[in-house]
């Protein structure tokens, strides 16, 4: 890896306020999992303009990097990340109504972006409305929750190229699957998505969404830090039961443990270090193989040194 130098944080200088710019940040400040040592530096864009000026210096210089969302789907190695953490600020988090149609910078949370739509009497993002990611995460990975994903909705996506240039992507372009898309596979940066919603009852809107927040109470971990369903979906199968059927409810990996209360949830029980949830997710990929013969591919991205 290729971490900061005195010639990057002098760039950044140049073209961010010195508050935008943390060195040596913790990244238990900044994951679902609270947990997480530090990334040699994380900056704050609040502009296209600064954005596309950052990403080519880092570019240009080898720099390693990363986009942070709200940190929803990520663990951080206790050693670090060697590298710059790349966060989207003012520009990136609006949200506008137009009609049947909600546009939303990357930067949004996904729950402002529900309620937004429930204040419009907008029906088709209930099912957004608590998870903890923002707009381009949830575009990147193709979010969903209860029958709901985010590309049934999303009409268009605006995107940011590695050469700066700006790229308006239509829903069959952005190659939507199971938790992934096109931007997981190339190197481009959501800016803003454009969905088109359904007008709605404000009162069955609001409701649906208070059933799905009742439902996540009752059957998920929400008291523990996580990073919600810790595995992919096996094709055929669910992971929170093969992990049960494995034997594995209550596993502990330091304070780290699987939920008893949804198999499919590793959890920050008890000030859990990042190799615990690690070592505890590679001890779960290979029980279930054992005993079932299929690999669990993990949603959560592991990032730096363990």
């Amino acid at each position: 890896m290729v971490g900061v130098n005195r010639a990057l944080e002098d760039f950044l200088k140049t073209i961010l306020p010195e508050d935008h710019i943390l060195l040596k940040e913790p990244m238990d400040r900044h994951t679902t999992f609270r947990t997480g040592g530090p990334v040699d530096c994380l900056v704050t864009v609040d502009t296209q303009e600064q954005l596309s000026e950052t990403l080519s210096y880092l570019r240009k210089t080898g720099c390693d990097f990363f986009l942070l969302g709200n940190g929803s789907n990520l663990l951080v190695g206790d050693k670090g990340y060697r590298g710059v953490a790349v966060r989207l600020g003012k520009e990136f988090a609006g949200i506008r109504v137009r009609g049947e149609r909600l546009e939303a910078g990357a930067g949004a949370a996904l729950g402002a972006a529900a309620a937004a739509a429930w204040e419009a009497g907008l029906s088709g993002l209930e099912f957004a409305s608590g998870i903890p990611g923002t707009i381009g995460g949830a575009v990147r990975m193709n979010a969903g929750a209860y029958g709901g994903e985010m590309a049934q909705i999303v009409e268009t996506v605006r995107v940011m190229t590695p050469e700066g240039r700006i790229l308006t992507l239509d829903k069959e372009a952005m190659e939507f699957c199971y938790r992934g898309s096109i931007v997981r596979r190339q190197p481009y940066v959501v800016l803003q998505t454009c969905m088109r919603l359904k007008a709605g009852e404000k009162e069955a809107i609001g409701g649906r969404m208070q059933e799905l927040s009742r439902r996540r109470r009752e059957k998920q971990p929400l008291e523990f830090p996580s990073a919600g369903s810790t595995f992919k979906r096996p094709e055929g199968h669910y992971a929170g039961k093969l992990i049960m059927d494995a034997g594995l409810a209550g596993k502990s990996c330091g304070g780290a443990r699987i939920s008893e209360k949804h198999c499919g949830f590793i959890i920050n029980a008890d000030h859990a270090k990042a190799a615990d949830i690690a070592m505890l997710i590679e001890e779960t990929q290979r029980t279930v193989r054992d005993k079932f013969g299929i690999t669990l591919e993990p949603e959560v991205i592991l990032l730096g040194d363990f």
